[in-house]
């Protein structure tokens, strides 16, 4: 579903974010990622949804270019950023219906994925208000719902449990994993790593824009924990 090949991105100045990444992602797999702050989480998963250019390398989703094709792959794809930037003049109601029309989302299905999402979230007695009104967790929740209302194929999330209630948090990990069982893939950054280490098939480990490590969740855990062993290669970069 997502294949990234020798990913290189240069900022003005000269900083590589991202030097020679490389990372597949199969349909049906929840892959995590993580990194120390400034690792390269970020622009890479903005490159791959298609907010930044990069210099090197290619992104391929479902088969096509994020470059040559990139209204093809966003059609295919769901991104929330680590800080969702939403239209405040909107009630929440307004603003999944503007997502449900660019995704072309039939009146029948957005009539019963709204409420059945804004249920799930608890969100559903505030979507008449206008998101100004809304606390960041609210928004956060919102956003959420925009990006599973139209069923991604690939759902690309940054930090996406930051800001979120215990039970919101419980609910997202469901949502992902439900996902996930009808053939779409997820794919998210986290600093919270003993969820990533019980929901996720696959992670991969980032530092300085290189990747460090990748492979099955099963093939990282022994007797350690996978915090412990994303400190000892961290640790290990370092040396």
């Amino acid at each position: 579903m997502l294949k990234i090949q020798n990913l290189t991105k240069i900022y003005p100045g000269g900083k590589k974010a991202v030097d020679d990444f490389s990372l597949t992602i199969e349909p049906g797999e929840l892959y995590g990622f993580i990194g120390p702050n400034g690792a390269g989480k970020t622009t890479t998963l903005k490159c791959c949804s298609g907010i930044l250019q990069f210099d090197q390398g290619e992104i391929l989703i479902g088969g096509k270019s994020i470059q040559k094709e990139p209204v093809a792959c966003k059609r295919m794809i769901a991104y929330i950023p680590d800080n969702p930037d939403l239209y405040d003049y909107l009630t929440g109601n307004q603003y999944l219906n503007f997502i449900c029309d660019l995704f072309e989302i039939s009146q029948a299905d957005r009539q019963s994925r709204i409420p059945m999402l804004a249920e799930q979230l608890e969100i559903a007695a505030s979507l008449g208000d206008l998101i100004s009104s809304y606390s960041h967790g609210m928004k956060q929740k919102l956003a959420l719902i925009s990006a599973f209302v139209h069923k991604p194929d690939l759902l690309i999330l940054d930090e996406p449990f930051v800001g979120l209630d215990p039970k919101a948090f419980h609910t997202l990990k469901e949502l992902m994993n439900q996902l996930c069982k009808e053939g779409s893939s997820v794919f998210f950054s986290s600093h919270v790593l003993d969820v990533v280490e019980k929901i996720c098939d696959k992670v991969s480990i980032i530092k300085n824009g290189r990747l460090i490590r990748s492979g099955k969740i099963d093939d990282f855990r022994s007797d350690e924990s996978l915090e412990t062993i994303f400190l000892e290669l961290v640790e290990n970069e370092s040396n």
